[in-house]
């Protein structure tokens, strides 16, 4: 028996498990899904518009500055000092707020420099700052 008996030396556990609050909570979920389903695949037909529009999407300025293993600092390519860049990123931000940075910096680098430059772009107010890496894993 599940709740034992009247005898009172029996000082053995309960054996059994019982599983009617189990069937119970089942048979409620069971019946909550079947009311459920077809409500969640209901659809109403609905004619919409047709029109065409073209995609005027400008792309943003993007800024490619390098940081080499020498600590140096490339501009697109041309080498610029450290002390520059805040003016840089000003007049960048200036021609379009919608300017990106791209940095691509060595692995040898300090980054203190890293920190420097993206310090100095945030600064100009540059918020979409990506750092790119190398994409063959080596």
């Amino acid at each position: 028996m599940a709740f034992g008996g009247f005898d009172q030396n029996d000082n053995a556990p309960m054996s059994e498990i019982n599983t009617t609050p189990l069937v119970d909570v089942m048979l409620v979920l069971l019946v909550v899904f079947i009311v459920t389903a077809p409500v969640m695949t209901h659809s109403i037909r609905v004619d919409l518009p047709k029109a065409k529009a073209e995609v005027t999407q400008i792309p943003p300025a993007v800024l490619r500055v390098t940081l080499t293993a020498t600590g140096q600092v490339e501009w697109e390519k041309t080498p610029i000092k450290v002390e520059e860049l805040p003016i840089r990123f000003a007049t960048a931000m200036a021609k379009d707020a919608q300017t990106e940075l791209h940095l691509l910096a060595d692995k040898e680098v300090r980054y203190e420099l890293i920190a420097q430059t993206m310090s100095a772009a945030r600064q100009a107010g540059l918020t979409k700052i990506g750092l790119l890496t190398d994409g063959n894993g080596s």
